[in-house]
């Protein structure tokens, strides 16, 4: 018997991978606005989550909706920003800084972020962008992320809803992970010529 294409797709949508897009600019350079990328539903089923991780999760106080964030705390972790700098466990998470990330507003006007490569405990390392080390989400409390639950920030630091705003956002529960963020399709109107990237 044959199973009809559709029943396959259906399939592998709803049990080992799932579309989504990126409508905001919360995670440059990682992911653009417009940006399409493929989740793993099955990167938790058979596995841990890992500090570094780019995740879909479901909002704790909405569930209906998603966002994409990099997991930086597992649970027991002390998460802080001090001075625009991360810092895990009480110890500061070295930054190195590159070119500078150009890009526009949503004005259509040039906008030039600081760019640095970040690398976690373990060696993980990705891209973030900062506008400045001064902004209000440059300095926080320390965080005490709480069993079953991860602590989120976007990559670009100074212009994400995360974990840092514990009112609206907070500590995210595990069983509200929808999956890990594995592969970018940047230009998915190129069709053939489009290559899927993998997320770092």
């Amino acid at each position: 018997m044959e199973i009809p294409a559709v029943l396959i797709a259906l399939l592998v949508r709803t049990f080992l991978y799932e579309p989504f897009s990126m409508e905001a600019g919360s995670m440059m350079p990682t992911l653009m606005p417009s940006d399409q990328f493929i989740v793993s539903r099955l990167a938790y089923e058979t596995g841990r989550p890992a500090r570094g991780d780019v995740v879909v999760f479901r909002l704790p106080t909405d569930p209906s909706v998603s966002y994409v964030k990099r997991l930086i705390g597992l649970p027991g972790d002390e998460v802080q920003m001090i001075d625009g700098i991360l810092h895990l466990n009480g110890d500061p998470v070295p930054r190195r800084r590159i070119e500078d990330f150009v890009t526009t507003d949503r004005h259509g006007s040039p906008l030039q972020l600081s760019r640095y490569v970040e690398t976690l405990p373990g060696g993980r390392s990705y891209e973030i962008v900062e506008m400045s080390d001064t902004g209000f989400l440059d300095n926080t409390p320390p965080f005490r992320v709480p069993d079953g639950h991860v602590f989120v920030i976007g990559d670009n630091r100074d212009n994400s809803l995360d974990s840092r705003l514990q009112a609206q956002m907070g500590y995210i529960p595990e069983a509200n992970l929808v999956g890990r963020a594995a592969y970018r399709w940047p230009d998915p109107g190129a069709g053939a010529a489009s290559t899927f990237e993998v997320i770092d």
